[in-house]
């Protein structure tokens, strides 16, 4: 299988934790304005900000990049930006289908996104929402902190050393790792040289279903 191989004998996954923006929505565009234009208007450099965004909770992104700025207000403001964005968040080539194949297993979001736009967000693009859902808000220390991944393996049940996590950036890559999570850099947003912490890499959803139902690391299907 181009581009997936890692030494698997006796691991057994038992629950795929997935984040969001890059993974299952393909938001890239949609979020490229959103900060380019906020940038603009505070008088920032949007290239340079739009490298702190990645994987990470807006405000925690104001924080880096405009210390001199209340990043609730920020936050607010550019809430009000993204909500402009609709139809702006279409899932990632291959989502339905592997969320699909998961229907019957444990699978769940860990993003530093919100609830609200989330939801509404998935139900535009058509993709089910799984039983446990884990937010920015739900966490003190977000993502690249571990405590995201681990919250959601704690509401599954799980240990983390169980659960596969698929991530689209270097901080939430980092992360997983460090929850002890075992990790498939999706080569959606970054090249697979910025996603060296994960275990292996993917190109597509597509090779990620091809890894859970061929060589049957997933319980239950």
């Amino acid at each position: 299988m181009p581009g997936l191989a890692w030494d698997h004998a006796d691991m057994t996954i038992a629950a795929v934790l997935f984040d969001v923006d890059g993974v299952l929505l393909d938001s890239a565009a949609a979020h490229r304005r959103v900060w380019t234009s906020w940038s603009q208007a505070r008088g920032l450099d949007p290239e340079k900000v739009w490298t702190l965004t990645f994987g990470r909770r807006p405000e925690d992104t104001v924080r880096d990049a405009a210390p001199h700025l209340d990043p609730a207000t920020e936050r607010k403001a550019l809430d009000e930006l993204s909500a402009r964005e609709r139809g702006g968040f279409p899932p990632v080539d291959g989502a339905a289908d592997l969320l699909e194949a998961l229907s019957d297993s444990p699978w769940a979001i860990v993003t530093s996104g919100d609830r609200d736009s989330v939801t509404e967000r998935f139900a535009a693009a058509g993709l089910p929402l799984p039983a446990v859902q884990v937010y920015g808000s739900d966490v003190e220390h977000a993502k690249p902190a571990p405590d995201c991944f681990s919250l959601a393996a704690a509401r599954l049940g799980m240990a983390p050393a169980a659960c596969l996590v698929v991530e689209d950036a270097p901080a939430g890559v980092s992360a997983a790792v460090a929850a002890g999570c075992t990790v498939i850099g999706l080569t959606t947003t970054h090249a697979e040289a910025s996603l060296r912490q994960a275990h292996l890499c993917a190109a597509s959803l597509a090779e990620v279903q091809e890894l859970l139902l061929t060589e049957g690391l997933l319980v239950g299907l």
